[in-house]
């Protein structure tokens, strides 16, 4: 059970990403361009859980790397922000 709910994160997440890449074509809004970006790294994440846990178990540990990849994933939401929102305010 526990492979199908990383599975079906990695989707929704993947689900997100295009369907803001999708809005993001129609309307160029930046926001919505580095919002796909962080789901997009974390749908990486839910991937790398998935193989770490249900692909290679007692094997190798990718759980740095899925740290490394959520929090790159948060960083490049917070960089968007902060630059949406400088851009607002000095615009």
């Amino acid at each position: 059970m526990p492979e199908t709910v990383y599975l079906m994160c990695s989707l929704t997440s993947a689900a997100c990403a295009f369907l803001l890449l999708r809005q993001y074509f129609h309307a160029r809004t930046p926001l919505l361009f580095w919002s796909s970006l962080c789901f997009i790294g974390l749908m990486i994440v839910n991937l790398t859980l998935f193989i770490d846990l249900v692909v290679l178990p007692n094997t190798i540990d990718l759980s740095r790397l899925r740290a490394i990849f959520a929090m790159g994933s948060i960083l490049v939401l917070v960089y968007g922000l902060i630059r949406v929102s400088q851009g607002a305010r000095d615009g």
